[in-house]
């Protein structure tokens, strides 16, 4: 692969390295089908512990805070100093929390082993998306999406494993996860050894081409960095919704067990892992501010929909909310990236992080919610979230549609 390590061309690599973007995959779908263990086991955690819905939101914030603090941080210094190695050492924390979650016997020892599962997440997602980025050979847009959808399916693996395994059998099951995180730190190593090979994809002066992908005034960069913002305001609140009350709702509404929600819960979540692979290569190919109108408005005719319709229907929208909504995340990451070159850890960074704490806020906020009304009601609400897409409208035009990336 050391052949793939020249980068003055205005590609960062001579052709696409799939082998590492296979990899970099496979692990964020380890490190994910981890953390989706979190609100998979809301409802069991819930009842042993006799947990109201503000306490689940809690849950859920100090993991989400975890996971969303430190990675601008680690994006940057990142920048500065890369840490091939950092990957592995990062589920290694992972790991630890996990062990923790296995066998803690009290709700604060549970705050403390989802904060290690968030420090851990932190740690990886920043280099991760720039090793995502170093094997892209230009082709950013799909070495993204390759990435995203790793870990969008662990996120729905993760239910279907905790309704199989540790629903029936109780927490302390949740220690065989701990294989997965074993697995994981083998193979980052390995993509540790390749990122110190190639380290020069990520020397700020090897990518000066980068410099020239936008020349739009600092202005225009601020405002439209706020406005994707926003636009992951809206999506991870909805998907908050989803993630950690989602089973409630379905338990409330429809009287469904425990696993019957948890499957329900995987089918929406596979949805998103199918949908997030579109995201990446349609912008490589349309522009990404196109993906971005679809992705966050188009779900919008669905989410209003939802609350008011039969278990069946329910179910068929949960499939395209969650098809139509995964494809935003890695359009704008790299709409991002193009606006702030150079910056790649950076970015990744704040926007990762950025969306996990929006989770972690939304579910803590909505866990009040559903407390002081109920949970149906709370989804009423959320179901206008997705209609801030219409602040699209004002990114500018980085690509003109059809026009072969530079990048």
């Amino acid at each position: 692969m050391s052949n793939d390590t020249k980068a003055l061309s205005p590609s960062p690599v001579l052709s696409t390295v799939y082998p590492i973007l296979l990899a970099i995959s496979f692990s964020h779908l380890l490190n994910d089908t981890i953390q989706s263990l979190i609100p998979s086991i809301y409802p069991m955690v819930k009842s042993n512990y006799n947990l109201n819905f503000v306490q689940i939101g809690i849950i859920t914030l100090t993991f989400q805070l975890a996971a969303s603090l430190l990675q601008p941080f680690v994006g940057f210094y990142t920048d500065k100093k890369p840490q091939p190695f950092s990957l592995a050492i990062g589920m290694g924390i992972s790991l630890i929390g996990l062990v923790a979650l296995s066998i803690a016997h009290h709700y604060y020892v549970v705050l403390i082993a989802v904060a290690l599962i968030g420090i851990g997440s932190s740690v990886f997602h920043p280099e991760a998306s720039k090793v995502a980025y170093m094997a892209s050979g230009g082709k950013r847009g799909l070495a993204q999406s390759i990435f995203q959808v790793g870990g969008n399916a662990g996120s729905a693996i993760g239910p279907l494993l905790a309704a199989l395994i540790v629903v029936p059998n109780g927490q302390r099951h949740i220690l065989w996860f701990s294989l997965l995180a074993l697995l994981a730190i083998s193979v980052l190593y390995t993509v540790g050894q390749w990122y110190t090979a190639n380290m020069d994809l990520v020397k700020p002066k090897k990518n000066l081409a980068d410099t020239k992908v936008n020349n739009l005034p600092a202005r225009k960069i601020t405002r439209a960095v706020i406005i994707l913002l926003v636009l992951i305001f809206s999506k991870y609140f909805y998907l908050a919704s989803m993630t950690s009350y989602y089973t409630f709702f379905l338990i409330d509404k429809f009287h469904l067990s425990i696993q019957q929600a948890q499957f329900h819960l995987f089918i929406f979540l596979a949805a998103v892992a199918a949908g997030t692979f579109l995201g990446g290569p349609l912008g490589d190919r349309f522009g990404r501010k196109y993906v971005i109108w679809f992705s966050i408005l188009g779900a919008a005719p669905f989410t209003l929909i939802l609350p008011h319709v039969p278990l069946f229907y329910v179910t068929v929208l949960s499939i395209f909310i969650g098809f139509i909504l995964a494809s935003a995340f890695s359009a704008i990451l790299v709409y991002a990236q193009e606006l702030l070159p150079g910056k790649i850890g950076t970015v990744s960074g704040l926007f990762f992080g950025f969306a996990f704490g929006m989770g972690g806020i939304g579910s803590a906020l909505l866990g009040g919610l559903a407390d002081y009304t109920n949970v149906q009601y709370m989804f009423a609400v959320c179901s206008f979230l997705p209609l801030i897409g219409l602040l699209t409208g004002f990114l500018p035009d980085l690509h003109k549609a059809g026009k072969k990336h530079y990048n």
